[in-house]
């Protein structure tokens, strides 16, 4: 199917849903879901229309560009105007065929953001509250809500662990490529030679799931509820509110500890348990599909090196994409951190704008 007819299918559906919506006997349950449906793609339906307005302009010019009886100055207008509009035609149609990319149904989704030291000790667990904050100062600039859920601190100003819910906008499609090991090039403080060290720390970005896209059944939980603690041991509450959540049939453990309240410690750990069982599903879905090839900006697996933090050089590499930045502080501070977003997001789609028949 070529691009004409893919355009003519969308403003026949987009007709559709119009008409359906209108309709005074519109079926109720599936109002809203119809309504997003066309909400999304009146965008499409307005760049082909004026995909078509253009394409109509250039024959009225290109007509006027052979009449022998015309004005000749006229006839020199038209010409000028007949290369500028052709000139902007394949911009035009390249942004429809993005505009027809499959959508990611978890784009639109709130995250869950989970950063964890790796290898290092102290100095990866430096590195991994250092990300933390930069991830939360960019919610921040975007105007996102940053919530906090889980932080395992080590006492020396370093996380082991930390999760947090990020809400807001596209935050999904935003943060997805930050899936991946982050590695920092540094000179600890600690270390009184002054020698560089590496140490890493991992991050996962999971699209929050709703109960309606994981349903979890309770036997399928083992819930335990015992007493928190915070660094050192110390007791931080008295009663049995912390809960660890133990999935049987995936063996995927997630435990909170940060509210006094039973009921609320265990509504987190179900949110991170969803969203763990959701972005499993869709793993094994996006290998089914691209089996036999991998996008360049990598697959988000947690394990795939993406990024290294070279402090002493002051610049930042994306390994995915070969992109370096020597502008260390800004993109720490989560200001430049777009670059990298944006890059990421554009060679995504040219791959798979690639793969279009």
């Amino acid at each position: 199917m070529n691009l004409d007819e893919k355009l003519e299918r969308v403003v026949a559906r987009h007709h559709e849903l119009a008409a359906t919506l209108a309709a005074p006997d519109a079926d109720p349950k599936a109002f809203a879901k119809l309504s997003k449906e066309y909400a999304d793609l009146s965008p499409v339906v307005d760049a082909v229309a004026a995909l078509r307005r253009a394409r109509a302009e250039l024959a009225d010019l290109a007509s006027l560009m052979t009449d022998a009886d015309g004005d000749a100055e006229m006839r020199k207008i038209a010409e000028t105007e007949f290369y500028e509009i052709k000139g902007k035609l394949p911009d035009m149609e390249r942004q429809l065929q993005i505009m027809l990319l499959p959508k990611d149904a978890a784009d639109e989704k709130n995250a869950i953001l989970e950063v964890r030291a790796g290898t290092g000790g102290e100095e990866a667990a430096l590195f991994a509250a250092l990300l933390f904050r930069m991830y939360q100062r960019y919610a921040g600039l975007r105007g996102w809500r940053f919530e906090v859920m889980e932080i395992s601190e080590t006492g020396l100003g370093g996380y082991k662990e930390e999760v947090a819910e990020i809400a807001g906008a596209g935050v999904f499609a935003r943060l997805k490529f930050e899936s991946g090991v982050h590695r920092v090039q540094r000179v600890p403080e600690t270390e009184a030679s002054g020698r560089i060290h590496t140490s890493a720390a991992t991050v996962s970005v999971l699209p929050e799931a709703e109960e309606v896209d994981v349903r979890i059944d309770e036997k399928d939980l083992r819930i335990d509820v015992f007493r928190s603690s915070g660094p050192g041991g110390q007791s931080v509450n008295t009663t049995d509110s912390a809960v660890r959540i133990t999935h049987l049939p995936t063996g995927i453990v997630v435990q909170q500890q940060d509210e006094k309240s039973q009921h609320k410690n265990k509504a987190k750990a179900l949110k991170i348990l969803r969203a763990r069982l959701y972005e499993m599903e869709r793993a094994k879905a996006e290998a089914e599909r691209a089996s036999s090839r991998r996008s360049q900006v990598g697959s988000g697996d947690r394990s795939e090196r993406i990024r290294t933090y070279n402090f002493p050089q002051g610049r930042v590499t994306d390994h995915r994409i070969n992109l370096t930045l020597y502008k260390i502080d800004k993109v720490i501070a989560g200001e430049a951190l777009d670059e990298f977003v944006d890059a990421l997001i554009a060679e995504d789609r040219a791959a798979r704008l690639a793969e279009l028949p």
